[in-house]
């Protein structure tokens, strides 16, 4: 299959070990990984604060970087962007832009795809030979609870990983308290949001909070580093991406 990888603007500028953990992924698993240069931001951030008819050319751009027949699909690490391109691309189409964009819209929205639904729904794997000894919690965001409904599908690719010690995250659907904007615009209802959350990470006493979008890890990891708790954040993609060291045999040199 010839897949797409779309990185998101976070990805890319501050999250590239996500990105690239995809890349791996997807290889390992035997498919043909491109990444279209014309890529840019999808939109989301536009929408999310109210502008927009600022966002169509993003739309635009994302319609036409990714429309080319010979993709089969196209996968981001993301649900947050993901849940912008399926469900408000369409929207500011509609409203600002014209019948053809709709319907080159709808095209790249059908086969778009956040990782782990991907893997799961539509390559019918869980398993991906993924080996992380570690004590991992996860936190499902809410753009991939709510928006996207990808239920337990990346606790079903995580309980495939080897060795890998998964426990159960507390009221793990509360918000983490980022949501964008919403962070800075509502600042100490964040921090109050944030503030259990990091207490409900702390508890479960896990090396690492893992989940399927930058922005909320982002905002963890930053917690998590204030409290000096020893647990550190990572993403879904880097720990599937993730596989047990070669031993080399005695007598041959590394």
């Amino acid at each position: 299959m010839r897949i797409a990888l779309f990185a998101t603007c976070l990805g890319d500028t501050m999250f590239p070990g996500a990105v690239s953990a995809t890349a791996l992924l997807l290889t390992r698993l035997g498919h043909d990984v491109v990444f279209p240069e014309g890529q840019t931001c999808c939109g989301q951030m536009h929408v999310n604060t109210g502008y927009q008819p600022d966002a169509l050319p993003l739309v635009e751009n994302y319609a036409d970087t990714f429309g080319d027949t010979h993709i089969d699909a196209i996968v981001a690490p993301s649900g947050s962007c993901v849940g912008s391109v399926r469900h408000q691309h369409e929207i500011v189409a509609a409203r600002y832009g014209s019948p053809a964009l709709c319907g080159r819209v709808d095209t790249v929205k059908a086969k778009t795809y956040e990782l782990s639904e991907f893997l799961v729904d539509v390559l019918g794997v869980t398993d991906v030979g993924a080996y992380f000894p570690h004590r991992v919690t996860y936190h499902p965001t809410c753009h991939s609870l709510r928006m996207l409904r990808v239920g337990d599908r990346p606790l079903q690719l995580l309980r495939a990983v080897r060795e890998i010690d998964l426990v159960e995250l507390p009221e793990a659907d509360s918000c983490c308290g980022f949501g964008g904007t919403f962070a800075i615009k509502n600042a100490e209802t964040s921090t109050a949001m944030l503030a259990d959350k990091l207490c409900n990470i702390t508890a479960t006493g896990a090396e690492y909070c893992s989940a399927g979008d930058s922005s909320c890890l982002m905002h963890i990891g930053g917690g998590l580093s204030r409290l000096r708790t020893g647990a550190r954040t990572i993403h879904l993609a880097e720990i599937l991406a993730s596989v047990e060291p070669a031993v080399t045999p005695k007598g041959v040199p590394a």
